[in-house]
């Protein structure tokens, strides 16, 4: 996924953060405060359900992968996570999309009446996929890992760091970072803390 600044936007923010430590929380709190949000993952959803990524999974992978003509995000995952190369494949097919998708997200913001205070993207991958330069700042969302683990739980995934072992551990994430916010309290708690940041990346 290509992505850069662009003079004369709102600032560009990656958001990530550690499993179940409250991002999507989080964007739907900078929304709140005035942020323009865009979840990758949301994005890549979209994707799956669309025909031209159902065939080129179809192609790939058989009939089993798109069951009654919709993809199966579930037995797509289990072919390539066990794999490098297949996950590899979906990778280079995906990402470009997504890029492509958030770059006619910004150019909308651009072009609006009243811009945005920021242009926030989710991005649990950030790091892991080094495209940290191409954002005008990054916040890590983190959290004790015994929340973490019981907001998982609540969710019903079970052991939220063996979930994990795609990502960063969340303390490298929070080394990365510009910017860390610790979502360990209340929403009120973690609004707060957000909107802070939120000054300064827009100072």
């Amino acid at each position: 996924m290509t992505l850069g600044r662009v003079e004369g936007q709102p600032p560009f923010v990656g958001l990530t953060g550690g499993l179940a430590a409250g991002k999507t929380e989080a964007l739907r709190a900078l929304e709140r405060l005035g942020a323009a949000t865009i979840s990758s993952d949301d994005v890549v959803h979209e994707l799956l359900a669309s025909e031209e990524v159902r065939d080129l999974l179809v192609e790939r992978f058989g009939e089993r992968v798109a069951p009654g003509g919709a993809v199966d995000r579930s037995a797509v995952a289990e072919l390539v996570f066990a794999d490098p190369e297949e996950r590899a494949w979906l990778e280079g097919e995906l990402w470009p999309r997504v890029g492509r998708r958030i770059a006619a997200w910004r150019e909308q913001l651009a072009s609006a009446d009243e811009p945005p205070r920021a242009a926030v993207v989710e991005v649990p991958l950030l790091f892991e996929a080094e495209m940290e330069e191409g954002f005008d700042a990054t916040v890590a969302i983190v959290a004790r890992d015994r929340v973490r683990e019981q907001r998982a739980a609540e969710r019903g995934h079970a052991g939220a760091e063996s979930r994990a072992s795609r990502q960063l551990p969340q303390k490298e994430k929070a080394k990365r970072a510009d910017h860390v916010v610790e979502n360990d309290g209340d929403l009120a708690d973690l609004e707060r803390r957000l909107a802070a940041v939120l000054d300064a990346v827009t100072r």
